[in-house]
């Protein structure tokens, strides 16, 4: 674990995540839209494989997202920024597990800045071999 993962249980604030560190990954310029900002859904959708591996180690298995909710675009994300997405579970149901996600960008002429850049709430649903929705395994 690094400094950066230190707030795993604290209220989330405006320079430390809340959650573990589930991936990070470079913003490249393929990402980019004609503007030359990187594209609201590549953020997203690193944020969706984030909270799918963390997600499936709670679930005990296969996962898919069945909702996202109160997302939130605070900053851009720039080409060359790492964006590191950390993952919080928030409620767990029968079938269903709910997670923070917040995406941090590590700024590319400061790596030691970090900015919130988004944040939402994802659901996964438990899925058995056949694709249908099964219990979450309880620890």
């Amino acid at each position: 674990m690094t400094t950066q993962n230190s707030a795993d249980s604290a209220a989330s604030t405006d320079d430390q995540p809340r959650g573990e560190l589930a991936i990070r990954t470079l913003a490249m310029p393929a990402d980019t839209n004609p503007s030359g900002d990187i594209f609201g859904g590549w953020v997203m959708a690193q944020m969706d494989v984030a909270g799918g591996i963390v997600a499936a180690q709670h679930a005990g298995g296969r996962v898919a997202t069945v909702a996202v909710d109160g997302f939130i675009f605070h900053k851009p994300v720039n080409v060359g920024d790492v964006l590191c997405c950390y993952a919080e579970v928030v409620r767990v149901g029968n079938t269903s597990i709910a997670l923070r996600i917040e995406a941090w960008a590590l700024r590319q002429r400061a790596r030691d800045r970090r900015v919130k850049v988004t944040e939402g709430i994802f659901t996964f649903v438990a899925l058995d071999d056949n694709g249908k929705k099964r219990p979450v395994l309880k620890p």
